[in-house]
């Protein structure tokens, strides 16, 4: 049966959408192909998926009401919803895109799912973000998360609430995963390895806050689609307690941003140009994810270490993308 895989043309989407096609998995993408960044970089994605066999695009704003309707009869039995507005600093710029793109979104997929016929499983999109100021490393998925430090956070702790509910009224069986600081090839520009590429490549100086003293679990995104892909063939129970998880997929070996930059550094062959700034506002200064949870559940262990990931992401930049 057909899998719909929502934000198709996005970073994480697109790689999602290409592995479940690999295994003869047939697909639906949906993705408004919004410019939240240049939409030639969506466009090139879905270049590589369209045409193969199984796949089938539609361009439209999962967030319309009733939208998705236009699929209750495919046949579709499980959804990845991946379709989100992203960015924490974007969310103190503009935070009305996060309400409807990330709640009126979710919630238009929770209604679609609550109805289909055939259906078995939602997996979606959560963020390390919700973690907020923890202290505690690393984050446990039973850790509190009441206190977000930006509305991305928010928003992406909201979409967990409204996930439990639906599976606890409806029997909506669905997983959601915390994804931390996702990495790789055909990535999104906003991130800080795109920035930093583009601006040593180019000999313009890198934005490196607070000293160089952060931490992050980089997480690179084949690893990441293991970790989706595990987890949507394997819907929750419905023993005690409502059909619903949440589970860290990250590396579980936080960088710190210094030793980040001298890794870009070796694996680019350009000495970077730093320039010290203070820490952001919403940001936070480590993300750090326990993975017990999921390698206990679903035998997910990560493969790709920080400057594998790294060496490909630009191969790919300096080859493919800018060649």
């Amino acid at each position: 049966m057909p899998i719909l895989v929502t934000g198709a043309a996005g970073f994480i989407g697109s790689h999602v959408c290409l592995r479940l096609l690999e295994r003869g998995d047939e697909v639906v993408g949906v993705d408004d192909m919004n410019a939240y960044y240049d939409p030639a970089l969506k466009k090139a994605r879905l270049a590589r998926l369209l045409g193969r066999s199984g796949f089938s695009f539609h361009e439209m704003d999962i967030a319309q009401e009733g939208a998705l309707e236009a699929f209750s009869g495919a046949g579709i039995d499980r959804v990845v919803h991946l379709a989100a507005q992203a960015g924490v600093r974007h969310s103190l710029e503009n935070p009305r895109a996060y309400l409807r793109s990330n709640l009126a979104g979710h919630l238009e997929v929770l209604e679609f799912c609550r109805f289909l016929p055939a259906f078995r499983h939602l997996v979606y999109a959560s963020s390390s973000s919700v973690y907020g100021g923890n202290t505690k490393v690393p984050f446990s998925e039973g850790d509190p998360v009441d206190h977000p430090v930006s509305l991305y956070a928010a928003t992406k702790k909201a979409d967990e609430l409204m996930s439990h509910a639906y599976a606890h009224l409806y029997g909506i069986a669905q997983t959601g995963l915390r994804f931390f600081t996702v990495y790789g090839p055909w990535g999104r520009p906003d991130m800080a390895y795109w920035l930093f590429t583009e601006a040593m490549l180019e000999g313009r100086p890198v934005r490196v806050f607070n000293n160089g003293e952060m931490w992050r679990d980089f997480t690179y995104v084949d690893d990441v689609v293991d970790a989706v892909v595990a987890v949507l063939d394997r819907p929750p129970g419905t023993g005690e307690g409502a059909p619903a998880g949440v589970y860290n997929v990250g590396n579980n070996r936080p960088v710190r941003l210094g030793d980040f930059i001298d890794t870009l550094e070796k694996v680019l062959g350009v000495t970077a140009v730093r320039r010290d700034e203070p820490m952001q506002p919403g940001d936070v200064e480590r993300t750090y994810a326990d993975l017990a949870a999921i390698r206990r559940d679903f035998g997910f262990t990560p493969k790709t270490s920080i400057e594998e990931g790294l060496r490909r992401f630009a191969n790919w930049y300096r080859f493919e993308w800018k060649k």
